[in-house]
């Protein structure tokens, strides 16, 4: 980070350049764009200048308790940031300078002996420097912008008080012209109350435990007109305000929920005020990857780009066992080989969490970058216990289990009745990849195109290889089905990832398998080429899932397929084998249930960025967010039903099972 002078910092800001820097270690700002808003943090600061450390006869504890620590981290997300470095206790940045250096504070002597006259002088001055630099910050965004918007974060000890029911969050007033911005106080209020913490019912409260005296208000209403301050004390929820000690969850959800609630107010203040500012509110934060972000996402594909769970998960010895299968008139248990993982699952792990997600000031993608390492971490406790008994549980794990509704679906599908003859499955390998070969033109994408025995599918996408099974049959709705799947999600969703900034969309977010295979499954249906035997066996491998986590063996849910489900017996070994891999593969009941989002997702909102790569529909809002801020690039590729209108007719049996079951 850069180091300036109050001069230089001053010259910065009269000509409106960005700047992060710690200025003469009196405190750290940042702008990273002239917007209308302010977020200060005025008594997160902790330094002490080394001669008044030794005459303070508090300990840094006793300091620390009444400062605000973490109020930095609440507003790091924000655009533009004052942070105060220095201890209230040297000088106390929201009192007037003739009160702002202590020599008693709650009921403590601060100093001993007493500060001479220089060292208060000095004190004032610092005081007074910070001041100078808010003045002008101010004074040229309401040129810009007309009006001025400041946040103003602080916390408070709950605990010495007599109530116990004190509000999470408490908006001060008193020094607020509430005539003229009432409606913006009575938002920020109402935003406050909204936000969620893990295990804590939020309350926010106007003037209950603080009423807004502090000086920074004060100091502002004298200056300017056009300027609202919002003195905002955040109740110590997010830590043990006795010991110091953070409560990391706590304070995660609490930055997440600030910034969500600072840009929302932000909004409404624009929309009563008429500043100059854009009309989303996503834009009235930076357009450019912070630099924390860049090294932790290259970093991380460093050391996660080669973990492919297919790639290991799929066993070497199919055909052998296969034969072995069958010869024995399924009276035997297969036994299959799988590729060696040549990671060291406690090194890699470490080294996962080594990695300085901390230093991410932008909470939204912090909690991204933390999500997909602790995914990460649980994969590679997958993939190091393969063909072992532990191997079950880390698949629970990493993919989850059928639930009640998943099993009712799935039975609901399979109590249906056919009502068209079946095609004849008349092409072979050597067709389906012409055929593939041909829709790549369509989609302009680059790639190849392998047939190949050592997969267990029909077809598969790995990197930038289509691999299709030597011994494919099908007809040719499977086969549009197939190339709509494949190539019109998977492929697409890889191609587009090589095109971002940021690794981690190559690498995959977190629930990127269950969204990826929903949206497959949705391509298919909304091109009119998914059939009743397709929905019955994607409804078979919820089944054969549950079947599976049951304990009952490989031949008994082989032959379960066979004897109550009519499966074709070279389907059920397939499928099977899907579903006994590694010791117990939980994945296939996620393509039903990843369907059933998929659809629900596109009736209500646009899917589009979810082919930016290897995304989740839990990160969907993040991910619109980085789009919309230029961080993302919008997606280039796209399944031909969102590129095309194809004003395909499906049939109506098959929409009324899908939206039946939903």
């Amino acid at each position: 980070m850069n180091r300036l002078s109050i001069e230089a910092c001053l010259q910065t800001i009269q000509q409106r350049q960005p700047l992060h820097a710690v200025v003469d270690d009196l405190l750290e700002i940042k702008i990273e764009a002239y917007g209308f808003f302010i977020c200060t943090a005025i008594h997160d600061g902790h330094h002490l200048r080394a001669d008044l450390a030794e005459k303070c006869v508090l300990s840094s504890a006793e300091r620390r308790y009444e400062e605000d620590p973490f109020t930095a981290e609440m507003i790091a997300s924000m655009p533009i940031t004052l942070v105060a470095l220095d201890s209230r206790y040297e000088y106390d940045l929201n009192r007037w300078a003739d009160r702002c250096v202590y020599q008693e504070a709650w009921g403590k002597t601060v100093w001993q002996p007493a500060l001479s006259r220089a060292q208060k002088k000095h004190s004032l001055e610092k005081h007074a420097q910070f001041y100078a630099i808010l003045l002008e910050l101010v004074k040229t965004l309401e040129k810009i912008h007309g009006n001025c918007l400041i946040y103003d974060i602080h916390s408070y000890n709950y605990l010495r008080r007599d109530s116990d029911d004190t509000p999470t969050f408490n908006v001060g007033t008193e020094q607020l012209n509430t005539q003229l911005w009432n409606k913006v106080i009575r938002h920020w209020s109402k935003s406050l109350a909204k936000i969620s913490l893990p295990n804590i019912t939020t309350r926010a409260a106007v003037d209950e435990v603080f009423y807004g005296r502090g000086y920074l208000t004060a100091f502002v209403q004298q200056h300017f007109f056009k300027t609202l301050v919002l003195p905002t004390e955040v109740k110590k929820i997010y830590m043990d305000e006795s010991t110091g000690e953070v409560f990391p969850l706590v304070l995660n959800a609490l930055k997440v929920g600030l910034k969500e609630v600072i840009l929302a107010n932000a909004m409404y203040f624009s929309k009563q005020c008429k500043p100059k500012t854009p009309s989303i509110k996503t834009k009235l934060l930076s357009l450019y990857i912070e630099p924390a972000v860049a090294h932790v996402d290259e970093e991380l594909y460093k050391l996660a780009k080669g973990i492919s769970t297919l790639t290991y998960i799929n066993p070497k010895n199919i055909v052998g066992e296969k034969k072995r299968f069958f010869a024995k008139h399924y009276n035997y248990q297969p036994q299959f080989d799988y590729r060696q993982v040549r990671i060291n699952p406690f090194e890699f792990r470490e080294k996962l969490y080594r990695l300085p997600v901390d230093a991410i000031k932008d909470a939204s993608i912090q909690q991204l970058y933390r999500d997909v390492i602790d995914t990460f971490a649980t994969k590679i406790d997958l993939l190091s216990t393969i063909n072992s008994e532990k191997f079950l549980y880390n698949s629970l794990r990493y993919y989850g289990e059928p639930s009640d509704d998943d099993i009712r679906i799935a039975k609901f599908l399979l109590f249906a009745k056919p009502f068209e003859p079946m095609p004849p499955r008349n092409l072979n390998a050597e067709q389906a990849k012409a055929q593939c070969l041909q829709a790549l033109k369509m989609y302009k994408i680059q790639c190849k195109v392998q047939i190949t025995h050592k997969i267990v599918a029909l077809a598969m996408v790995v990197g930038k290889t289509m691999m299709i099974n030597k011994n494919i049959k099908v007809n040719q709705t499977e086969m549009n089905a197939l190339i709509h799947h494949e190539l019109g999600v998977h492929m697409v969703t890889s191609s587009n990832a090589d095109l971002q900034q940021l690794n981690v969309f190559k690498l995959g977010l977190p629930g990127n398998t269950y969204t990826q295979e929903g949206l497959a499954i949705l391509a298919e249906y909304m091109t009119g080429n998914i059939s009743l035997p397709r929905l019955k066996t994607l409804a078979l491998r919820v089944i054969a899932v549950q079947m599976m986590i049951n304990r009952h063996d490989f031949s008994h849910t082989f032959r379960s397929l066979i004897n109550d489900y009519d499966m074709d017996k070279e389907e059920a070994f397939r499928l099977t084998v899907r579903v006994y891999r590694g010791g117990g593969f939980t994945k296939d009941f996620l393509y039903l249930r990843g369907v059933k989002d998929a659809l629900l997702f596109y009736q209500r909102e646009s899917l589009n960025n979810l082919y930016v790569g290897k995304t989740g529909f839990s990160h969907l809002k993040t991910i619109n967010e980085m789009v919309e801020r230029k961080m993302v690039s919008k997606p280039v590729h796209l399944p031909v039903y969102l590129q095309q209108n194809l004003n395909i007719h499906i049939n109506p049996i098959i929409e009324y099972l899908i939206k039946s079951a939903y």
